[in-house]
């Protein structure tokens, strides 16, 4: 029998699913590595070929910081099979991974902020559309950022140490979602989890569905974009840019979207598919065919463009719906409401969730 959750549009998250309890309990396991104050090596195991060096590192050593795994990172001190990585260098069964001395996370300013492990449970418990003792489907809120960096204190992945379990593992970020993108978050609650969900996002298996607020109407209004995606640093931030084929360090991107609903030719509901992951790759493609996202600070660029009244200028972009198969057999489905100022937009435009979503049935590759 498979596994599915489905929230209403319209409806508040359902309860919390805590089938198999004790099944899943006995075969978990305490897989947490420790902390060493010295220099290690550690092998790649075969459930982790494929992973990014840091998410590596946050899967093997829970307790360090995200800002504490990009330093050691950047400045070298990490090693595979004695040379110096990227912390988006994939890894292959087998291979050594020097360690330096490592320095566990104290107590998260984001933990603080709520008031502690009790308030930032509290607050957890609050976003959570789906939990089971592997998973943990979270309703990130926009302007939350998902894990920290310059200046950034407060931060989903902080907060998910106060949901350490009985054996000291914390539960683990799958994928990211950009501070001000609104809903569905996965994250994996074991190792065994981390890494089978790992692979189900490298394969491109985990299926996702974004709703976002465009200027203008796309035409046709169903297509599929393609292109190569690079960063491009700047002064005081970094954008996504479009870049030739075989350009160093662009990768291919590809989005199929769907206009659901318009309104007056000014604004039109997309519903996206992303084929593959890239960094800002939806606010990018939505800017390359000249239709960016509302609110969106970094990508639009429309001249002479005016927000129209009672639209709020953040960004109209919603992670809706994720589709993934569960680790343990079964299917992963969840969906998240609108944010409040994509559902003042979506009332104010006479938009009704309701109704079919054309992006649906859309190719997955």
């Amino acid at each position: 029998m498979q596994r599915r959750l489905k929230t209403s549009p319209r409806a508040a998250p359902r309860p919390i699913a805590r089938s198999g309890l004790a099944v899943r309990q006995a075969n978990r396991g305490d897989d947490t590595a420790a902390i060493a104050t010295g220099v290690q090596t550690v092998s790649v195991g075969a459930d982790e070929a494929g992973m990014r060096v840091d998410r590596f590192l946050e899967a093997r050593f829970p307790g360090l910081s995200f800002s504490h795994i990009q330093r050691i990172i950047r400045k070298g001190e990490v090693r595979v099979n004695g040379k110096r990585v990227d912390s988006k260098d994939r890894l292959a069964a087998g291979q050594a991974v020097r360690i330096p001395p490592l320095k566990l996370a104290g107590p998260s300013a984001a933990e603080e902020q709520t008031g502690g492990d009790e308030g930032t449970r509290a607050f957890l418990q609050s976003l959570t559309l789906y939990e089971d003792d592997d998973v943990l489907v979270l309703n990130k809120p926009a302007g939350l950022a998902v894990q920290g960096g310059s200046g950034t204190v407060r931060h989903i992945d902080g907060m998910l140490g106060a949901l350490r379990d009985r054996s000291g593992q914390r539960p683990r970020l799958v994928h990211r979602l950009d501070k001000d993108t609104a809903g569905c978050l996965l994250v994996a609650k074991t190792r065994f989890a981390a890494a089978a969900l790992g692979k189900t996002f490298r394969s491109r298996a985990a299926r996702k569905i974004y709703w976002a607020l465009v200027a203008g109407v796309p035409k046709p209004k169903q297509g599929r974009i393609s292109t190569f995606l690079a960063k491009e640093e700047r002064e005081d931030d970094s954008v996504m840019r479009i870049a030739a084929h075989g350009e160093e360090g662009a990768s291919h991107a590809v989005t199929y979207y769907a206009v659901v609903e318009t309104a007056a030719q000014k604004l039109a509901w997309l519903s996206l598919k992303p084929v593959t992951g890239r960094t800002h790759q939806l606010r990018a493609h939505c800017a390359y065919i000249n239709h960016p996202i509302v609110g969106d600070p970094k990508y639009f660029q429309k001249e002479n463009w005016e927000l129209p009244g009672g639209i709020q200028n953040r960004l109209h972009l919603l992670a809706r719906r994720i589709v993934v198969p569960h680790p343990r057999g079964g299917v992963i489905d969840v969906t998240a409401p609108l944010p409040p100022h994509m559902q003042q937009s979506w009332n104010l435009l006479g938009f009704d969730t309701t109704g079919y979503d054309p992006i649906v049935e859309a190719p997955e590759e």
